[in-house]
């Protein structure tokens, strides 16, 4: 499997400019894999919302290179059993974040990444349409580790400062009832006291 940086980003739009960190709405310090699942944002929407995941392929195997395959059409189905389960799906996530804290990116974030699905959040509905995705490997309802924790707060500063944030929430709360991940394994305390933002940018205890 060839998982190289991209050598052409693709064009994306309303991107912010920052020489030192971003290009058209690519982070330099991912690993850049460009998925061809994605799509425009509607005109005028405003990227506000962070939504966090988790996924692994197999459920509860790290480390193999699957989740990066899936998320650009390279998954082999015929694998492993579980693949037939979700055999000729098409996803992607912005960012995804290895137990060893290594980040990559799929999708500029001036696109539509498709990793939401059904959702609500904040009055609105389709947060694929102004969300950026950020998938922990991990197993939902378990822990994650201390880099992909310090990589994640990395993150989420950098785009607090290139984007309008003003909500990080979990899959669970976009999607209540049916996802339910990062889960109860994920520390929205350690998240909050990283970046040292205000308790109205996080879901509210449950």
């Amino acid at each position: 499997m060839q998982l190289n940086r991209s050598t052409t980003l693709p064009e994306s739009s309303s991107q912010p400019e920052n020489g030192r960190l971003w290009q058209r709405g690519w982070y330099r310090h991912a690993r850049a894999m460009a998925s061809p699942n994605f799509g425009q944002r509607p005109n005028g929407a405003e990227i506000d919302l962070l939504v966090i995941h988790s996924i692994s392929l197999p459920p509860g195997e790290f480390g193999n290179g699957h989740v990066q395959r899936l998320f650009g059409n390279q998954l082999d189905w015929d694998a492993h059993p579980y693949f037939q389960s979700i055999r000729g799906l098409r996803v992607s996530s912005h960012f995804f974040i290895s137990r060893a804290g290594e980040l990559w990116q799929f999708v500029g974030c001036g696109e539509r990444a498709w990793h939401a699905g059904e959702s609500a959040y904040r009055g609105r509905t389709q947060c694929n349409d102004d969300s950026i995705g950020i998938e922990l490997e991990g197993l939902e309802g378990n822990t994650f580790e201390a880099p992909q924790y310090e990589t994640l707060a990395s993150l989420c500063a950098a785009l607090v400062q290139a984007y309008p944030v003003a909500h990080i929430a979990g899959h669970e709360h976009i999607a209540p009832g049916r996802k339910i991940d990062p889960g109860p394994g994920f520390d929205w305390t350690a998240l909050q006291n990283a970046l040292a933002l205000p308790t109205r940018y996080f879901p509210r205890p449950a």
